[in-house]
């Protein structure tokens, strides 16, 4: 039976109900595509509509993982920071990659004007400060992202201009990103997956590839079927799940979770977030939220290195948002649930090649709404013979976790009780 999608404000609210048959049999592709998210449906979109014969290739539902579950925030950089990927690959490509994270939000947002993907974009975003050292890494980061890489649409905050927009009690000051934004990501990929089954991609739901043989054509297999094609590219991310070791030792499989109310109506909305931005705060384990298109608060945070949901995790959320939001304490969570985000060890992302002709990117480690776009032009472009920019990222150093898949968890663990207790001081 096919997986249904998690039981998500987002799965309840979808605009798109698409459905995509089982791969059968024996095909032949130029380009075989695996995963459904952002990433292979928008490079799906690109090489299909440059008319390569492609097949989109999904284990589950088109939009299962990340991809449809997320916060939904679209967010300038990566989640490494620029002064830690200058320290992997020099100035000169942070550079370089600090540019394409900014095209990344240019790209998601001609995606969603050029095939009408209707998500509920809205502009604006802020990182805001808990602590007074908070306020100061604020403030030295605008000023690095002004002066060394010419950013010039944020602005910083204090306490008072930001309960101007903001009424919770929480916060010292931020800094707001007119660029950046938010949106429903369900219905953005499969607004995207929409897209390219139109300019003439082939799509399977249910088909799960087990097993890859490398060479100049590659073959991959499903339980029922098989694909020979010249180019692959792997848009699992946190999904491998065994399909290669190598790439699956780079990553970490991270749980996070969302709550939505029940529709506040705008006008109480707005009294929340006055101009409806997305937020998340800078703790190592942060809060993140916003009001969906039909006014609800979305509020997202904790995490789990066991792959176990929280037990009781809608109270456990609602407990979170009331203390953000202590005038939300009347109102019941009516939708609770979560996924898993794949994080690198730098939290700098991981685009590469396995082999000259199979690609594939990974390990957004949480900041993926733009740049999983970003990615999936970038090695669409590649494949047709301008990898210039692809390259850049294999510069990146990534160390696996150490442990392999069964210790690795309880090593990470370790790791992060360190950020827990620094978030608290």
């Amino acid at each position: 039976m096919k997986a249904q999608h998690a039981n998500s404000y987002y799965a309840a609210s979808a605009n798109l109900h698409l459905d995509y048959p089982q791969l059968q049999g024996e095909h032949q592709a130029d380009v075989c595509v695996v995963g459904a998210g952002i990433t292979g449906a928008s490079t799906a979109l690109e090489l299909a509509s440059q008319g390569y014969k492609v097949i989109l290739l999904e284990g589950s539902r088109v939009g299962w993982g990340a991809s449809g579950r997320s916060g939904g925030q679209a967010i300038f950089g990566w989640a490494s920071e620029q002064s830690t990927l200058e320290k992997l690959v020099g100035k000169d490509d942070a550079k370089k990659l600090w540019d394409l994270s900014v095209e990344s939000l240019a790209v998601t947002k001609d995606y969603i004007g050029k095939h009408q993907i209707d998500c509920d974009w809205q502009d604006g975003q802020i990182h805001v400060a808990i602590k007074d050292r908070h306020v100061r890494e604020l403030k030295e980061w605008q000023q690095q992202l002004s002066e060394d890489y010419g950013y010039e649409h944020l602005e910083y905050w204090s306490q008072d201009q930001l309960e101007n927009q903001l009424k919770s009690p929480r916060y010292l000051g931020g800094m707001f990103d007119s660029n950046s934004g938010h949106l429903h990501p369900l219905n953005y990929t499969l607004g995207l997956v929409k897209a390219a089954e139109q300019a003439g991609a082939s799509i399977y739901e249910d088909s799960k590839v087990i097993k890859i043989e490398h060479g100049a054509k590659v073959k991959l297999h499903t339980a029922q079927a098989s694909v020979s094609c010249q180019h692959v590219v792997l848009a699992c991310n946190a999904y491998m799940e065994g399909l290669n070791s190598k790439l699956e030792s780079k990553v970490m499989p991270v749980g996070t979770y969302i709550c939505a109310t029940k529709p506040l109506g705008e006008q109480r909305a707005r009294e929340l977030i006055a101009n409806n931005m997305a937020v998340c705060d800078i703790n190592f384990v942060l809060d993140y939220y916003r009001c969906s298109g039909d006014h609800r608060m979305l509020f997202g945070g904790r995490v789990s290195y066991s792959g176990i949901e929280p037990r009781n995790l809608a109270q456990t959320m609602k407990q979170r948002m009331d203390w953000v939001f202590p005038q939300l304490s009347d109102e019941p969570v009516e939708f609770a649930w979560g996924g898993n985000v794949g994080i690198t060890i730098n939290r700098a992302p991981h685009f590469g090649r396995i082999a000259p002709n199979v690609y594939f990117a990974q390990g957004f480690s949480g900041h993926g709404i733009a740049a999983t776009g970003l990615a999936g032009k970038l090695m669409a472009e590649s494949i047709m013979a301008t990898s210039e920019r692809f390259d850049i990222f294999d510069k990146i150093p990534h160390m696996p976790f150490p442990g392999g898949r069964l210790l690795r968890t309880p090593a990470l663990v370790l790791a992060m009780t360190y950020y827990r207790i620094r978030d608290l001081l």
